[in-house]
């Protein structure tokens, strides 16, 4: 084939992603996988039979609706008015996705030109840094510095230039759990407003917040005819490999993502729409059960991460601790977890492949919570040995 690369330049360096490098070393060794964000336990189980009758039933087995299909879209329009008072059309505002990560890419590929540059809060999902490539444009970081890891908002304001095209929010943020105020969000809302800028939010830890709520920039002024919301079922059900997502957004944005979406999936997960309908719909008291359990699951982790040396940076929201190894006598956090499960069974994510900055990230792992209470105490006794 020559001297040409095979892989195009702008996926150059990206590879196999951590995750699947971590989860592999996890089945290899045996270890206890608290890198990978997946909980340990399935959802609910009527929501689990709901998906179960619709394949028996032939509900979703064939190709459902391009936009999704309308049970869905209806309660996903209601989940908006219903947690926020938010109100969106069904029919053309509503479109559903395989997951949040095609909601991302299709919005980043229908949005943007080659060349546009997207500001983004670094650390960054993986996913973005590749979606953004994809589109020709250029992320642009506003670093989020420990220990508080909040954004500097008038550092936002001096990265705008003539070709900053959007904005690429995440809150509740992975892999940090910071939550954004709704001061922050209000002086972002304004510089968006001020600069005529798109909004792209990832919001699919928004039922993930401990203590002080989530707060959508698309009801601020301004927001909801630049704003762009993504959220998806995994996180909030546990049902991470149903892979439904959805975007929420004025008929014409959604109309841009949809041209987009289509090329890529077309449609996915035909059955699980309908059960994840019935999700959505769930009582109060399941959204509060759950946050109190991560709650407390946050807190178990926290502490035993604290006990065996770690720096330990609480998080606000999601379901994901970042700690800092230099306590420990390490400085390097990738070759800290590749060298991990074998001192002591345990997997972790190394924040540096999230950074552009590696400087910022080169010291800091991430461990996931949402795993079940025993698992959580058995870690927390491997990592003692350190």
């Amino acid at each position: 084939m020559g001297a040409r690369p095979l892989l195009n330049r702008r996926l150059a360096g990206m590879g196999t992603t951590i995750f699947a490098e971590m989860s592999a070393l996890a089945v290899a060794t045996g270890s206890i996988n608290l890198g990978q964000g997946f909980p340990d336990t399935d959802g609910p189980a009527e929501i689990a039979q709901a998906a179960a009758d619709a394949v028996l039933n032939g509900r979703g087995n064939q190709y459902p609706p391009g936009p999704g299909i309308p049970e869905l879209r209806t309660a996903i329009a209601e989940h908006q008015q219903r947690f926020y008072g938010l109100g969106y059309d069904a029919d053309t505002e509503v479109l559903v996705t395989a997951g949040a990560t095609e909601a991302i890419a299709a919005s980043l590929l229908a949005l943007l030109e080659p060349g546009d540059e997207v500001i983004a809060f670094e650390p960054f999902y993986d996913s973005y840094a590749a979606c953004i490539a994809m589109a020709g444009a250029v992320r642009v970081p506003l670093t989020l510095r420990q220990p508080a890891f909040r954004p500097d908002l008038d550092e936002l304001r001096s990265l705008i230039t003539p070709r900053t095209r959007l904005l690429l929010l995440n809150t509740p943020h992975n892999p940090t759990g910071t939550v954004l105020t709704p001061e922050e969000l209000a002086t972002i809302a304004e510089i968006a407003v001020e600069h005529d800028l798109l909004v792209i939010t990832d919001e699919v830890y928004e039922h993930l917040v401990f203590a002080t709520g989530h707060h959508p920039i698309a009801a601020l002024p301004g927001m909801r005819g630049r704003t762009v919301s993504i959220s998806s079922a995994g996180k909030t059900f546990s049902f991470t490999g149903w892979k439904v997502g959805w975007v929420t957004a004025n008929s014409a944005l959604i109309a841009a993502v949809r041209t987009a979406k289509q090329y890529l999936t077309y449609v996915s997960a035909g059955p699980f729409q309908y059960a994840v309908a019935e999700a959505l719909r769930l009582p109060d008291s399941y959204f509060d059960t759950l946050r109190a359990n991560l709650g407390r699951k946050r807190d178990l982790l926290a502490d035993g991460l604290s006990a065996a040396g770690f720096q330990v940076f609480a998080p606000e929201g999601t379901y994901f601790i970042t700690t800092d190894i230099t306590p420990l006598g390490e400085k390097d956090g990738l070759e800290f977890c590749r060298a991990l499960p074998e001192r002591c069974g345990v997997v972790a994510i190394p924040n540096i492949v999230f950074y552009d900055n590696s400087d910022a990230g080169r010291s800091l792992v991430r461990f996931t919570f949402c795993k079940k209470d025993a698992v959580l105490a058995e870690a927390v006794t491997r990592l003692q040995q350190l």
